[in-house]
């Protein structure tokens, strides 16, 4: 009995001791984009009418563990064994060896970026005309954009030619060989910001002119050839016609922006698109409002269901994943856009659920 107790003994501190490389999500909480978070409402529209909102529209998170932690065996196991976790393999989700911070600062951009794309997608359904402009997103420490280009300038044109997009300034910049100007026209960040506060397009232009160099090889591959480069990134970015602050923190990642832009134009209309229910959901949205896969689909729908939910939101490249773990009393609604969001709310609203857009798992 004492060598057996020696051995459980040791087998316990080795559960223990031992890390495994594994990471464990688990459902996080729902915010109801409707409501408050911490004291103040999680969408502020000023400067254009408002209109009261009953029921729940609630976005859906994940917990996860950091990327600096070690599950040991014991926790790992357990995870396994609960339906209420998931553990999967630590490089799932912190890929190519990024660290804790790396991570908080990519889910922040793309939180900060879903933001934006769920306000467009949200003005667009409700016809308000949104001002795009593309602008200097990132300017690289050392290329010949440093001091001359700086986030947030809008171009307007590269070489006299007008841009529409940020492919528009790539495909322009690489017309030349490395070595030669390139002058863009811009709008300076500092008037842009100002522009963009009033609420207008931003007026007046200057140009700079630029020495393009040679593109560095990517990362596992060889030389980059004549391709010129000037060492910025583009990007796009909005005008509204009014002003729309989205208030949540400690969240990041895309995946709440389609509850965000059902929100917003909820908010923006009379009456309530739910009629008073409880309805949760999840997805990526973009500019033209199509609706996107995200990840921790089954740790959202558990989610939900504790928070109250009665239907929720599918994406429907995740349809097949959630019909096949769905917790009780949840049913699932198949999304595709935001039109498709808005008239499943509308069915939801009068009680003909029959009808709804559902999932399945073939």
């Amino acid at each position: 009995m004492l060598a057996s107790t020696l051995v459980l003994i040791a087998l316990l501190c080795a559960g223990v001791l031992i890390k495994v490389p594994y990471s464990e999500m688990s459902p996080g909480p729902t915010v109801n984009t409707l409501g408050e978070a911490r004291g103040e409402p999680v969408l502020q529209i000023s400067g254009r009418k408002t209109y009261p909102a009953s029921g729940h529209l609630n976005m859906t998170t994940v917990r996860v563990t950091g990327a600096d932690y070690r599950m040991n065996i014991f926790e790992a196991v357990y995870g396994w064994l609960a339906h209420d976790s998931v553990v999967v393999p630590h490089d799932t989700l912190y890929p190519d060896g990024k660290t804790e911070e790396e991570s908080t600062q990519e889910n922040a951009e793309e939180f900060s970026q879903s933001q934006e794309s769920a306000k467009v997608a949200a003005l667009k359904e409700l016809d308000i005309p949104v001002s795009t402009q593309v602008v200097v997103s990132t300017v690289v420490k050392g290329s010949p954009s440093e001091g001359k280009l700086h986030a947030g300038d809008v171009i307007k044109a590269v070489d006299g030619t007008a841009v529409k997009g940020p492919d528009d300034v790539a495909k322009l910049v690489t017309e030349h060989r490395p070595g030669e100007n390139v002058t863009f026209t811009i709008v300076p960040a500092a008037d842009a910001a100002a522009a963009e506060k009033a609420g207008r397009d931003p007026e007046g232009s200057e140009k700079i002119t630029i020495k393009t160099v040679k593109a560095p090889p990517a990362e596992g591959e060889g030389e980059a050839g004549d391709r010129a480069i000037v060492g910025i990134r583009a990007g796009t970015d909005h005008t509204f016609p009014f002003e729309i602050d989205i208030k949540l923190a400690d969240v990041g990642g895309p995946s709440a922006g389609l509850m965000f832009s059902l929100g917003i134009v909820d908010k923006l209309t009379p009456g309530d698109l739910t009629g008073g229910k409880f309805v949760a959901g999840t997805g990526t949205i973009d500019e033209a409002g199509t609706v996107g896969p995200i990840g921790g689909i089954t740790m959202k729908l558990v989610g939900a269901r504790n928070a109250g939910a009665r239907y929720f939101l599918t994406p429907d490249d995740n349809c097949v994943s959630a019909a096949a773990d769905t917790p009780d009393g949840l049913t699932l609604v198949r999304v595709k856009t935001i039109e498709d969001a808005t008239k499943s709310l509308e069915q939801i609203k009068a009680g003909k659920t029959a009808g709804l857009p559902s999932c399945s798992t073939g």
